[in-house]
Parts: C-alpha cells; sequence; structure tokens
C-alpha cells in the first residue's frame, strides 16, 4: 500500500522530474538514479552533506561529471529532490484511510503506516531531519509546512476521540517525536533488538492507553 517504496521511487523521480533530467532512456536512467542517490547518503553520512561535492558523487558512483549533469545540476536540487520524496510520502499515507471512522482505529493505522514508511524509506527521512538545514530557504519553509500539515492532521484526529486527555496538538507533536526517534537513532533499536513490529506495536499501546477514557 505504500505510496514509494525501494523500487518504485526512481520511476517516481524520474517522471517528476522529466523536464530536468536529460537522460531518455529509461532502464539506465532509473539505475543512475539508485546509484546517485544511495551515494549521496553513504557520503552524507560519512563526511556530511556540506562538505561533500559533485566530484565526490561523481567518484562513488562511477559517473562522469558530464553524466551527472544528465540528472542533477546541483547539490540543492539534490537536496530539494530528496525533501520531495519525504513529503510525498508523508502527504499521501494518510489518503490510505479516510475511510476509517472510528477516530482510535484511524489514528492507529496512521502511526503504524507512518513508522513502516519511515522504514521503508528511512535513508530519506534520515537526510529531511538531519541535513534539512542545507536545504534553501524556499524548501526548508516547505518542509516545516509539511511536518505541521502530518502533524495537524494527527491533532484532528485525537480531537476526535471521545473522552481523550490532553492538549491534542501536544499529543500530535509527542507521536511524531516517537516517529523521528525511529528513524534516527536506529542503532539505540538494533541494539535492543527491536524492530518496526515491535516499536510500532508499543507506539499504539502508548497511544490507546493515553487517549482511552
Amino acid at each position: 500500500m505504500t505510496p514509494l517504496d525501494g523500487v518504485n521511487i526512481w520511476a517516481y523521480l524520474l517522471d517528476r522530474y522529466a523536464d530536468r533530467i536529460t537522460v531518455k532512456r529509461r532502464k539506465p536512467a532509473l539505475q543512475n538514479l539508485e546509484k546517485i542517490f544511495n551515494a549521496t547518503f553513504k557520503l552524507a553520512n560519512e563526511v556530511g552533506f556540506r562538505a561533500m561535492n559533485l566530484r565526490d558523487l561523481c567518484g562513488e558512483t562511477g559517473l562522469s561529471m558530464g553524466g551527472l549533469y544528465g540528472y542533477i545540476s546541483s547539490k540543492d536540487q539534490l537536496a530539494e529532490m530528496i525533501e520531495d520524496v519525504v513529503r510525498h510520502a508523508t502527504l499521501e499515507v494518510p489518503k490510505m484511510f479516510t475511510d476509517v471512522t472510528d477516530p482510535l482505529d484511524r489514528l492507529e493505522a496512521l502511526i503504524r503506516a507512518s513508522i513502516y514508511v519511515s522504514e521503508i524509506l528511512q535513508p530519506w527521512f534520515y537526510f529531511v531531519f538531519m541535513d534539512s538545514r542545507v536545504l534553501q530557504a524556499e524548501q526548508r519553509g516547505t518542509a516545516k509546512e509539511s511536518e505541521l500539515h502530518v502533524q495537524t492532521l494527527f491533532a484532528n484526529i485525537i480531537a476526535k476521540v471521545p473522552g481523550h486527555n490532553g492538549n491534542p496538538d501536544l499529543i500530535a507533536a509527542h507521536i511524531m517525536a516517537a516517529f523521528q526517534d525511529w528513524y534516527v537513532k536506529r542503532w539505540k533499536y538494533r541494539a535492543a533488538d527491536i524492530g518496526p513490529d515491535r516499536f510500532a506495536d508499543s507506539a499504539v499501546r502508548m497511544a490507546r492507553g493515553y487517549l482511552m477514557p
């Protein structure tokens, strides 16, 4: 059900940025997009996105500078595309559960889906969280608006829970913080042998336990 995964994400980027990507042969274009973004995440983790340059990216991917320019023209564009993927995924997920009427059931569905999507796209979410400061001012504003949009959506669902306790906006912020802890501090959960299912189960129990009258 996920809007983006490890396979269709490259087709999404290729089609989304068709006006910028000059490579027209689809199969090699998809393969090279995968190389470019995987290399970006690797370098960003090793030396930092701010410190890396396009020549580093060429060395990591094996593409020439001219070949790289067929897909991106700058680091800013690369960061923009990563932020766009995360924004698209977070905005599409809630649409999958609009027919769930019970607010606690819908909240559970969104909590689980958000955790699973951040698991599938972990490097993308991690990058936006850690390196959003390198985005252009307009892109940073868009990323913030996207996060607040999702938080408000959670808060609106929480507000509909009969007899709920607490401030919906603050509870929604706590839930969002739990998601971020999951995809940012993976080392902590790996060390404790906690997988995404167990983490999601715990997050759901916590939310339900707090909100149920």
